[in-house]
Parts: structure tokens; sequence; C-alpha cells
């Protein structure tokens, strides 16, 4: 998996908490792995909607 949190379709803007926040469900284990580590995201999903026509192209 590549990407980024600041471009995946779960990292969502929380009115409440007036930032941005990750709806994906991550335990605190792999909370931690993914923010300290650098290891990929199990969960990342592209906020592109065109991404999978652009690949059967």
């Amino acid at each position: 998996m590549t990407g980024t949190c600041e471009d995946c379709a779960y990292n969502v803007y929380d009115d409440e908490m007036d930032e941005y926040v990750c709806e994906a469900y991550l335990d605190e284990d792999e909370f931690y792995r993914v923010q300290t580590c650098g290891r990929a995201c199990p969960y990342y999903r592209s906020g592109d909607d065109y991404e999978l026509v652009r690949h059967q192209n």
C-alpha cells in the first residue's frame, strides 16, 4: 500500500475537534505502528474516485 493519511478516503474533517481524523478501524497497536514506524496503513483507500477507471484503461 502506498499513500498518506492526507489523501486517504478515511481521513475526514471533524467539526467538533476542528481537525482531520482517521475513520478507519485501527486498534491502538496498529495506530501506533502506522504513525511511528512508517509502515503503510493496511486500511488505506484512495480518495480518488477515478483511480480504478484510469487503471483499467
